[in-house]
């Protein structure tokens, strides 16, 4: 195990034990490296690397503090690096959308409004008439993060951010394959509405469920083509 290693273990440690709590101050760089055995340079790289996710919360002047630990917060870091994925990565993330969004759609189901149900009717009237590729990706995207927030789980809401944030910038190169696309997923995104409207989880978690297999399908397709020309 490397000296960073131990530094980010032995933090994690100290967290995860109970011995620091949100926000706690940590211990000196001193108390610290005496009592995980490393040297202050791994000791800050380890500190720089936990407040780039949001375990801990450097304070100019004042020292380095454990951050609240919510969990949508740290699942919403994960943004850092699922961005960097390829596409063979984004045919996994839309996989795991396919487990999470029905849920999402059924939870929102039994807890939806008809204010909120009118809000979505309303954007989706903005999605069938844009031809407008990304404003209809920023339209889509509040349509499902709003059902999301329905659904009214954070950390829920936050894994499906982060999963639809590296598919948001897959774009279909071609032209006809685009506009079935978008005319299947339009049909889709009615489907859910409807589920949403009549407060039927089961109606609303079938239809999110093949609304993001029909985007499976064209990832997976354009994912092999792509394989294959390499």
């Amino acid at each position: 195990m490397s000296a960073l290693d131990t530094a980010l273990h032995g933090l994690r440690a100290l967290i995860a034990d109970g011995a620091l709590r949100p926000g706690d101050r940590l211990p000196s760089e001193g108390e610290l490296c005496e009592r995980l055995g490393v040297s202050r340079g791994s000791l800050r790289e380890a500190i720089r690397m936990l407040a780039a996710l949001g375990v801990l919360e450097t304070r100019h002047g004042s020292g380095s503090y454990v951050g609240e630990l919510r969990a949508a917060d740290l699942i919403g870091s994960l943004s850092l690096t699922v961005g960097l994925l390829p596409m063979a990565g984004v045919l996994e993330l839309t996989e795991l959308r396919r487990v999470l969004e029905p849920h999402a759609a059924a939870l929102a189901a039994a807890r939806i409004d008809s204010d909120t149900v009118a809000v979505l009717d309303g954007i989706l009237a903005e999605i069938e008439a844009s031809d407008d590729v990304e404003e209809h990706s920023r339209l889509d995207h509040i349509f499902h993060m709003t059902i999301s927030e329905v659904a009214g789980n954070d950390a829920l809401r936050s894994l499906i951010e982060v999963l639809r944030s590296r598919s948001r910038a897959y774009r279909i190169p071609d032209a006809d394959d685009a506009a079935e696309l978008k005319r299947n997923s339009d049909a889709g995104h009615r489907a859910i509405l409807r589920g949403l409207a009549a407060a039927d989880p089961v109606a609303a978690s079938t239809a999110a469920s093949s609304h993001v297999a029909a985007t499976e399908y064209w990832v997976r397709l354009y994912t092999e083509d792509a394989a294959a020309a390499d």
